[in-house]
């Protein structure tokens, strides 16, 4: 967590209010409430995007305000500004104390501190010109035309943000934390005989950008987009039907996020509208199945050395050897289910409430060699990387398109498919997994989640693994 010094300066010496009399107008918004806090927020953001060697979009920006939150129950009242002015606070103060009419409750303490610090405060906007930005890219755009004469376009991105952030509770307990994050982008197209197909990569994390300048870095980007661009000019239309699928370690992880995690965050649970609601120490998953959620992960774009709430990241175990063992908690509705927060109130930012989020969700590795998975499958599909996907939180259906997938044939991976989807219902899936490769590796660090509205960077990872059944929607007619 950040020495509160560099947030005192964002916050109070800049903007001229004094932390006293700000303490004093939480105190007085908190009154009768059963929880809440003041969040502060001060970011500086920017993106550069470099389409065929010219600039397409160059933008900077920065934005501050405030957040002021009070809980009453299960009611919440929010109220939030981008001037940071005691008057202002005063007028959200009296917007607030709407909610705690009637409410005599009792404040909740405040979390514990720490002294981890799982990432730089160094902003790595001001650390590199914007002239180095723009010749990194110039340098990938170059570097993937010289690797193959067929490839047509080369757009690169680079983006950055610097986040401060200060949390104020009842009493003056008070919580701050400063979050770089930096993601390189590359998309590669190339054509062959009047077909053209797509390759994308990237890397990220909470990082400065002098990491993304070494040439191992954006080099390996560049040559996994053309990589995937010259693996789908040789595929060929997906067959349908109901196969094994044998999913590939690292990115495939957001499969698990969207079609399980979301479900086993604590708000869908507490209002039961969670495939897993009521199912604590049920097994929900085939033995070997281990989940955790790990805000705690040095640098990776997903952690968080605080939440913005103030409480400490930790690793949390959702499922253990099969079993439900756990579910993403912010304070509220930790509070209402009488469990403790596990460091997953996250927001978009200062305009908008916080609400139980992932950091960074994998799943552990097991015992077995990913080849010994991928020969045991006579006919199936390998799919090693996804696009879009849409998922039914209430009842755990979900659609995922492959932007990279293999049809599997006599226990060897073979042609490349296009335009194949899979569709299942994640808790039907977590008990069709039979085999757990050794090879469980993270995501490069490119995640961002949406839920309510509202997008936070995330994380995911898994091993290799096989799903004995699932449904494989295609193209081929």
């Amino acid at each position: 967590m950040t020495d509160f010094s560099a947030t005192d300066e964002l916050f109070f010496d800049r903007a001229g209010l004094d932390r006293n009399r700000v303490e004093g107008l939480v105190d007085d918004a908190l009154h009768g409430a059963d929880d809440g806090e003041l969040f502060l927020e001060y970011r500086q953001s920017e993106s550069v995007v470099l389409d065929d060697g010219k600039v397409k979009s160059a933008a900077f920006d920065t934005a501050q305000g405030f957040g002021l939150r009070a809980v009453s129950g299960e009611a919440t009242g929010y109220a939030h500004a981008s001037d940071l002015s005691e008057a202002a606070l005063k007028r959200a103060v009296q917007s607030v104390k709407a909610v705690t009419r009637g409410h005599d409750g009792t404040l909740a303490e405040a979390p514990g501190g720490t002294n981890t610090s799982l990432y730089s405060d160094d902003n790595p906007l001001g650390l590199l010109p914007f002239d180095d930005k723009l010749n990194l890219l110039a340098e990938m755009d170059a570097y993937a035309r010289s690797l193959d004469e067929r490839v047509q376009q080369v757009t690169a991105t680079l983006s950055g943000e610097w986040q401060a952030i200060q949390i104020i509770r009842g009493g003056g307990a008070r919580a701050a934390d400063i979050r770089p994050l930096v993601r390189l982008g590359i998309s590669v197209v190339v054509e062959k005989d009047g077909r053209m197909e797509m390759g994308n990569d990237g890397t990220g994390g909470r990082t400065l950008y002098d990491h993304y300048l070494k040439p191992e870095i954006w080099k390996a980007s560049v040559n996994e987009a053309l990589r995937q661009a010259m693996v789908n000019l040789d595929s060929t239309p997906a067959p349908a039907g109901e196969v094994p699928v044998v999913l590939g370690p690292g990115w495939p992880g957001i499969l698990l996020h969207e079609a399980i995690g979301h479900g086993l965050e604590g708000d869908f649970n507490r209002k039961k509208t969670s495939a897993f609601a009521g199912l604590m120490g049920e097994r929900i998953a085939a033995p070997g199945i281990t989940v955790v959620d790990d805000g705690t992960i040095d640098d990776r774009r997903g952690s968080l050395s605080v939440d913005d709430e103030g409480t400490p990241s930790q690793n949390t175990v959702l499922i253990e050897d099969g079993i439900l063992k756990g579910y993403m908690q912010d304070r509220m509705n930790a509070r209402l289910m009488g469990v403790a927060a596990t460091g997953n109130g996250r927001r978009e930012s200062y305009a908008h409430a916080p609400i139980p989020r992932m950091t960074n969700t994998y799943m552990l590795s097991g015992d077995l060699d990913p080849e010994e998975i991928i020969g045991s499958v006579n006919d199936g599909v390998y799919a090693v990387s996804f696009g879009g996907g849409q998922v039914d939180i209430t009842s755990g259906k979900f659609v995922f398109q492959c932007t990279e997938a293999y049809r599997i044939e006599n226990g060897k991976v073979g042609q490349p498919l296009k335009g194949a989807t899979l569709i299942g219902n994640g808790p039907d899936v977590l008990t069709k997994v039979s085999m757990v490769g050794d090879d469980m590796k993270l995501d490069p660090g490119i995640g961002t989640c949406g839920k309510d509205g509202q997008g936070v960077p995330v994380g995911v990872g898994q091993p290799t693994l096989k799903i004995d059944e699932l449904t494989v929607g295609g193209t081929a007619v």
